[in-house]
Parts: structure tokens; C-alpha cells; sequence
């Protein structure tokens, strides 16, 4: 499957380096390729420069965020929750026009330190926000509940536990949770129906980070008994 993630950072990375060890053709998106292929400095999470990153992942193409858009048949936004709508106007509607488009994104705004704030909440959300900016696209809002390196591998964590996906798009949120069990092993992501759910997973981010803090360690996740 052509994959097109938009994105650089540590979450685009990690979901590129699985789908491309699947054998999918990924693209990359950024803003400026000579720009993000120019950096030196390394990520906040301490990842290498992307350059660095692209030498051990030679099969992933850089591309920009149109050029990326436009050659996948399926679009991840991995950008984070203050840029994605701006990076997806770059991507351009015409390319995301009928295509599922999977948001990972979360609206932490940390403009006044942590722990950042929701940009957007209570009544909206950032999965709402990008299906009314793109209204042609297929969104899904899904993984942005746990840290990328469970979002690829979830049996990092023993037993079973749980994912979720929503968008107004029955049949794009069955191909999502077909994808979330094919490509990543995930047992059973629970289908919580149209985007207004997403206001519920975005807003479990402000748990997620007392929990990180607390615990000390990413690889953990809620499971929903019943």
C-alpha cells in the first residue's frame, strides 16, 4: 500500500519504519525537504536528526507534504496538534479528497509550560476541526491515546488492552480498525462512532501525562473491562 505520513518527528518516525519493515511504499511529508534534510540538532525526545534517521531507513521517501499527500492512498497526520490543520492546507484538499485519513495528533498547546493545555476541547475537538477544514476527506481519529512505540507494538504491554477509533465514515473507521489488527497487532480497537468522540480521547491526554509523570515510563495503556 502507498502510505503517506505527514510529519518528522519521533511519532512519524517510528509508524514509518514499521509500515515500510511491512512492506508498504511510506512517504514522509514536511513542510521544506532541503530544510528538515539540513537540521543538525536532535529532537525533544532526543531522536537524531531526521537525516540521520533517513540513512538507517533508506526505503522511506522525504517528501513534501503535497507530494506526500497525493501518493498515498491512505494519509496519517503525525504533526503535532497546533500545526496540523496548517499542515494539511499544505497537503492540499484535492490530495486528501476521498482518502481515509488517520489522525494521531493531539492539541497540546504548550505555550505556557507544563503541563500543556488543550487548545481545543469541551464542545470541539482536533478531529472535528480537520474533518470540517477538509470535509471531502474520510477522518479517523485513532493511536493517539497511547505513545508511539505501543502504537506499533502493542505486546509491549502484557495482556490484553485497548485502542480506539471514531469518524463519521462507517466504513473508513472499519478499514482503520482492519489496519490497527493487520499492521500493528492490535486485538480489538474499540469503534466509539462518529468524531465526537474524539473530544473523549483527546481530553484523556491530560490523564495520560499525570500518569507518564507518575509512573515514569511510556509503555502503559487503559484496558475496558466489562
Amino acid at each position: 500500500m502507498q502510505i503517506a505520513i505527514l510529519g518528522t518527528g519521533i511519532v512519524s518516525r517510528t509508524l514509518a519504519a514499521k509500515l515500510a519493515s511491512l512492506g508498504h511504499d511510506v512517504h514522509v511529508g514536511t513542510r521544506d525537504v532541503a530544510a528538515t534534510l539540513a537540521r543538525t540538532e536532535t529532537g525533544s525526545w532526543g531522536s537524531p536528526p531526521y537525516s540521520t534517521w533517513a540513512a538507517e531507513n533508506p526505503s522511506v521517501r522525504l517528501a513534501s507534504f503535497a507530494d506526500a499527500a497525493a501518493a498515498g492512498e491512505v494519509v496519517l497526520n503525525c504533526v503535532s496538534g497546533t500545526g496540523s490543520l496548517a499542515a494539511l492546507q499544505l497537503a492540499g484538499a484535492a490530495h486528501l479528497a476521498g482518502k481515509v485519513l488517520i489522525d494521531l495528533a493531539n492539541p497540546l498547546d504548550f505555550s505556557r509550560g507544563m503541563p500543556p493545555r488543550l487548545s481545543i476541547g469541551n464542545d470541539d475537538s482536533l478531529g472535528e476541526a480537520i474533518q470540517r477544514a477538509f470535509p471531502e476527506a474520510r477522518v479517523v481519529k485513532a493511536l493517539n491515546t497511547v505513545n508511539c512505540a505501543l502504537m506499533v507494538d502493542p505486546s509491549r504491554i502484557p495482556g490484553d488492552h485497548d485502542v480506539f477509533v471514531a469518524g463519521n465514515d462507517p466504513t473508513a473507521r472499519a478499514a482503520v480498525t482492519g489496519w490497527l489488527r493487520e499492521w500493528f497487532g492490535w486485538k480489538s480497537p474499540i469503534d466509539l462512532g462518529d468524531l465526537t468522540a474524539s473530544r473523549g480521547l483527546e481530553a484523556w491526554l491530560h490523564l495520560w501525562l499525570r500518569l507518564y509523570a507518575t509512573l515514569g515510563t511510556v509503555d502503559f495503556n487503559i484496558r475496558v473491562a466489562r
